[in-house]
C-alpha cells in the first residue's frame, strides 16, 4: 500500500468527511487515493484561501475538525491567511501541503519555499514528513493538537516522494481531548473571592461557546444576578431581554459596556480568548479577575487574576452552581440596559422610506428561523452585525474576529451548510469583501448547496472611508466601481435580486425563506 493511500486511511480514522482545496502536481497521488474513499468528499475548490476558509466555518460549526490541502509554493502561500484565520479565531483546522521531492530541499529549486518556517508563526503545529514510517503518528498529532483547548490550526507538509513510498503502517487510535475540572481548593476560593465582591460583573468569550456550556452559564447567572457582556463571537447566549445582558463589548469605538464594567469591583472572565479583545481596552482601572477558563491565565497587567478555575468550562460552572454563590442585587448606573438597546438600535422601528444595515438585520432576525446561520465578512457592516444582530441560538453567528479577514463570507457559507445542512444560512459582505471569493459561487453550485449572499453596494470601503475622514479630513484609495450583481450573480445561474428599500429587501428575503432552492443574492443599494 503507498503511504497516500495509507494517509487517507488515517483521515478516515479521525472522521475527517470534507477536503476543500485545489489539486497540484505534488498532491496528485493523495488526490488519487482520495477518489477510491467512500468517507471523505474532496471539494475542489476555486482559491486556497477560500478552502482555508470552508474548513475553518465547517470546523466552528460541526464540532469536527475542518481539513484543507494546497500544492506547493504559490498553493501553500494562498492557504496561509485562512489558516492564520482559523488559528487566531481557534477553529479547528488541518492544513494538508504538498512539497517538492526531498531531494530538492537542500537548492535553489522550482516554487520550494520552506513551508514548516512559513506555517510555524500561524499554527499551533507544523510538521514536515520526513520518514514516511512516521505518517500516522503526523496525522495523529496534528488532529489531535487542532482540537486541544485552546483549538486552532495545525499544518502537515508532504514532500512529493512520501506519497508514493510502500507503506505498511495503520492509523494510531483516535482519542477525544481529555477533560480536566478545577480542584475543590481553587472552587472554594474562587466561591469565598464572589462572596467579598459586592459588584461582579461577567465577561463571556467565545471559549463558553465552544465547550457547549451555555445553560450551566445561565444557571450561574440566575443564581448571581450581576451584568452581563459578551465579546462578538459569543452572542446568542442569552436573549436581549434577559436583565442581565448588558450585551456586546469589545468595539474600538463607543463601546457603551464600559462603563458598567468600570463599575464593577470583580470581573469574572469565562472563556474570553485575548484575541478577541486585550485587557488593556476594557479592564483600564486593572480591576480583580477571576478567570475562568480551558487554560491558565495569561499574564498581563490589565488581567490581575485574583483566582483561577481551570479545566473544561462546562464542568467548571456545574461546579460552580452546586456551591454556595451569594446573590448580588446591583446594576450598573444611568439605566445603562436601556441606553445600550438604544445605541444598538435594538428599539428602533424599522420604516421602508430608507434602509439602513441595522434595518436589515432586524428584518433578518425577525423573519428566520432560529436555527439561521448568519456569517458577517468584515468591513463597516461587521460592527453594525456585532452591535445589532441578536442570533437566536448560541454559536450561529460566525465572525472572523481575531484576524478580521475580508472575504471569509461566501466561502464560509460552503462550510457552513455542509456543518448544517438543515439550516438557512445567510451571509452579508459589502463589496469590498464580495468580490475577493465571487468564484466560490461556482463551487457552492456545483455541490448543489443553498444559501443566500446579501452584498452592500456602497462602492467603498466604508470602515475605512469614516477612519480616514475622522484622523485626515478626507479619504483616499477606498473608493471603486462595482459590476452589477444581479447580472454576474446570473452569469453563475444564481438567482440576483437588487433592492434599495427595506419593503424590497423583506419581499426578497421571505421570497427566498419560502423556496429556499439553490443560491440567491441580493444586491443592496444603500
Amino acid at each position: 500500500m503507498k503511504a497516500a493511500d495509507v494517509l487517507v486511511k488515517c483521515l478516515e480514522n479521525e472522521g475527517v468527511e470534507f477536503i476543500f482545496g485545489i489539486v497540484g502536481t505534488e498532491v496528485l497521488a493523495l488526490v488519487d487515493s482520495l477518489s477510491k474513499s467512500d468517507l471523505i468528499q474532496f471539494i475542489n475548490v476555486r482559491h486556497e484561501e477560500g478552502a482555508a476558509f470552508m474548513a475553518d466555518v465547517y470546523g466552528r460549526l460541526s464540532g469536527k475538525t475542518g481539513v484543507c490541502l494546497a500544492t506547493l509554493g504559490p498553493g501553500a502561500t494562498n492557504l496561509v491567511t485562512g489558516t492564520a484565520s482559523a488559528q487566531l479565531d481557534h477553529s479547528p483546522l488541518v492544513s494538508l501541503i504538498g512539497q517538492a521531492d526531498t531531494k530538492r530541499h537542500h537548492e535553489e529549486s522550482h516554487q520550494y519555499v520552506d513551508l514548516v518556517k512559513l506555517f510555524e508563526p500561524v499554527t499551533k503545529d507544523c510538521t514536515q514528513i520526513v520518514n514516511p514510517e512516521t505518517l500516522p503518528t503526523v496525522i495523529r498529532k496534528a488532529f489531535k493538537f487542532a482540537a486541544m483547548e485552546k483549538p486552532g490550526a495545525a499544518a502537515i507538509v508532504i514532500p512529493e516522494d512520501i506519497l508514493t513510498t510502500d507503506l505498511t503502517k495503520q492509523p494510531l487510535a483516535a482519542t477525544p481531548p481529555p477533560r480536566s475540572v478545577p480542584t475543590g481548593e481553587s472552587v472554594d476560593a474562587a466561591v469565598q473571592l464572589i462572596k467579598k465582591h459586592a459588584k461582579p460583573y461577567l465577561l463571556i468569550g467565545n471559549g463558553l461557546v465552544r465547550q457547549d456550556a451555555v445553560s450551566e452559564l445561565r444557571t450561574f447567572i440566575d443564581t448571581l444576578n450581576a451584568p452581563v457582556s459578551h465579546s462578538f463571537k459569543a452572542k446568542g447566549i442569552l436573549e436581549p431581554s434577559h436583565p442581565q445582558n448588558y450585551l456586546t463589548f469589545g468595539f474600538n469605538e463607543k463601546d457603551e459596556a464600559l462603563s458598567g464594567i468600570g463599575e464593577a469591583d470583580l470581573l469574572i472572565v469565562i472563556g474570553f480568548d485575548f484575541s478577541e479583545k486585550l485587557p488593556e481596552h476594557w479592564n483600564k482601572k486593572q480591576l480583580p479577575v477571576l478567570h475562568i477558563d480551558s487554560l491558565p491565565a495569561e499574564t498581563n497587567e490589565y488581567y490581575p487574576v485574583a483566582a483561577e478555575l481551570v479545566g473544561n468550562i462546562k464542568e467548571t460552572l456545574r461546579l460552580l452552581n452546586q456551591s454556595e454563590i451569594t446573590k448580588k442585587a446591583w446594576v450598573p448606573s444611568g439605566n445603562l440596559k436601556a441606553a445600550m438597546m438604544d445605541a444598538f438600535k435594538l428599539n428602533k422601528q424599522p420604516h421602508s422610506e430608507k434602509m439602513s444595515i441595522e434595518e436589515v438585520l432586524q428584518s433578518i432576525e425577525k423573519l428566520t428561523p432560529n436555527e439561521t446561520v448568519l456569517i458577517s465578512d468584515v468591513g463597516d457592516h461587521k460592527v453594525a452585525i456585532a452591535r445589532t444582530y441578536q442570533p437566536k441560538m448560541p454559536n450561529r453567528l460566525v465572525i472572523s474576529n481575531g484576524l478580521a479577514t475580508m472575504g471569509i463570507a461566501i466561502p464560509g457559507c460552503i462550510g457552513a451548510k455542509l456543518a448544517c445542512p438543515d439550516a438557512p444560512v445567510i451571509a452579508v459582505t459589502g463589496d469590498g469583501g464580495a468580490l475577493m471569493h465571487f468564484a466560490e459561487l461556482e463551487t457552492a453550485r456545483r455541490l448543489g448547496l443553498s444559501f443566500l449572499v446579501i452584498v452592500i453596494n456602497d462602492l467603498k470601503l466604508k470602515l475605512e472611508v469614516k477612519q480616514m475622514e475622522k484622523k485626515f479630513g478626507e479619504s483616499y484609495g477606498v473608493r471603486f466601481d462595482n459590476p452589477d450583481y444581479t447580472k454576474l450573480a446570473e452569469s453563475f445561474g444564481i438567482d440576483g435580486k437588487r433592492v434599495a428599500t427595506l419593503t424590497e429587501f423583506e419581499t426578497a428575503l421571505t421570497h427566498y425563506l419560502s423556496e429556499p432552492k439553490g443560491i440567491a443574492l441580493i444586491e443592496l443599494l444603500m
